[in-house]
C-alpha cells in the first residue's frame, strides 16, 4: 500500500516538471530581504510597491530573475502584529503556494520575514479573541492545511529565521525542508503556556526533526531556544551570526538556494519525493519508492545533458525536461 501511495504521489509530482535557465555564475552581491520592492501575492501581473503595513501587503512574493531565476522569496510583512498568522495572511499564503505550484520554472522557495527581529510570532491572538468558539476550530484547520501545503511543495523550501519563530511560526518553519537561523533568533512551541497544544503539525514534525524525547521536553516546558542552541539540537541546519541589517539567515538561505539552482530540477523534485515518502515507511518500502523515483529521471533529456556535460568537461545546462 505504501508503495502504491508513493507511486501515485510520484506521478503527480512528475507531471509538474521544473524548468528554467541554468544559473551559470553567482551574483557578486546579494539581494537583502528588506531592501527591494516586492510583488504582492495573488497574481503575476501585480505591481511592485515599497515597504508598507497595509493588509494587502501582509505577504510579498518575489520571483528572482537573472542568474537567480528560479528562486522565489516569500516575505511575511505584518510589522504591527509581528507577522502573526491571521485569516488574511493564511489566505495570501495559500494564493502564493498555488502560484508557486503552477509555475514549472520554480527551483526553490525561501520563506522569510520583512520585519526585522521577527519571523512569525504564531497565531494572531487578538484576532482569535474576537472569533466565536465555533470559528476557532475551522481557522486552526485552515492554518494546518496551509502548513501541510507548504510541506507538500515539490521543490526545496528553506525557512530563513532571522527573529522570533514561536508557535505556528515555528510550525511553518518545520514544514520547510531546511531551516537556517541567526544566532539571535528565538524558537519554540509555546502553546502549553496558553493551555493548548501545537495545532498545525508541531507535535508531529518536531519529533521527526529532533527526536521524540527532546521534542516532548521542549513542548511540555514551552521552552524557547536561540539559534545557536537550535542548531545544536538539530532544529535548524545552520546558525549564522546576525548582521546589522538583521537578515543574516536570509542571506545564508539565498546562498543555499543558489547552490541548488544549477542542479537537475527533475532530479531535485524526485529526490525530495523519495526522501519524504521513504522516511515514513520501512526501509524495504523506502527502497522501492527510491527505485520508482529513479525510474522517472532515466528517460529525461536532463540526464543525457548531464552525461554529455561530464564527458565534455563543461557545466550542464538543465531545462527540466
Amino acid at each position: 500500500m505504501a508503495v502504491l501511495v508513493g507511486r501515485r504521489a510520484l506521478m503527480q509530482a512528475f507531471h509538474v516538471q521544473a524548468a528554467g535557465r541554468n544559473s551559470s555564475a553567482r551574483l557578486a552581491t546579494v539581494l537583502p530581504c528588506f531592501r527591494h520592492s516586492w510583488k504582492v501575492s495573488g497574481g503575476h501581473g501585480a505591481v511592485t510597491r515599497p515597504y508598507s503595513s497595509d493588509s494587502k501587503d501582509d505577504l510579498r512574493v518575489r520571483y528572482l530573475d537573472g542568474e537567480d531565476s528560479g528562486i522565489v522569496v516569500v516575505g511575511m510583512n505584518r510589522p504591527k502584529a509581528k507577522n502573526a498568522i491571521s485569516r488574511n495572511l493564511v489566505k495570501m499564503m495559500f494564493d502564493a503556494v498555488e502560484d508557486i505550484k503552477k509555475n514549472n520554472k520554480v527551483r526553490s522557495v525561501i520563506f522569510c520575514s520583512l520585519v526585522p527581529g521577527i519571523f512569525c510570532a504564531g497565531a494572531d491572538l487578538k484576532e482569535r479573541a474576537k472569533m466565536q468558539q465555533s470559528e476557532v476550530g475551522a481557522f486552526v484547520s485552515k492554518a494546518r492545511a496551509l502548513i501541510t501545503e507548504l510541506g507538500n511543495l515539490p521543490v526545496p523550501t528553506i525557512a530563513a529565521i532571522d527573529g522570533a519563530a514561536l508557535g505556528g511560526g515555528l510550525e511553518m518553519a518545520l514544514a520547510c525542508d531546511i531551516r537556517i537561523a541567526s544566532n539571535t533568533a528565538k524558537m519554540g512551541l509555546v502553546e502549553t503556556k496558553l493551555a493548548i497544544i501545537p495545532g498545525a503539525g508541531g507535535t508531529q514534525r518536531l519529533p521527526r526533526v529532533i527526536g521524540v524525547s527532546l521534542a516532548k521536553e521542549l513542548i511540555f516546558a514551552a521552552r524557547v531556544v536561540d539559534g545557536t542552541e537550535a542548531c545544536r539540537l538539530g532544529l535548524v541546519s545552520h546558525s549564522v551570526e546576525q548582521n546589522n541589517s538583521a537578515d543574516a539567515a536570509y542571506l545564508r538561505a539565498l546562498e543555499l538556494a543558489r547552490e541548488i539552482n544549477p542542479q537537475g530540477p527533475i532530479a531535485i523534485r524526485m529526490a525530495k519525493l523519495a526522501i519524504n515518502q521513504g522516511i515514513e515507511v520501512d526501509l524495504s518500502t523506502g527502497l522501492a519508492i527510491e527505485e520508482a523515483c529513479y525510474a522517472q529521471v532515466i528517460p529525461t533529456k536532463d540526464r543525457l545533458e548531464g552525461l554529455a556535460a561530464f564527458k565534455e568537461k563543461r557545466r550542464p545546462h538543465y531545462k527540466g525536461e
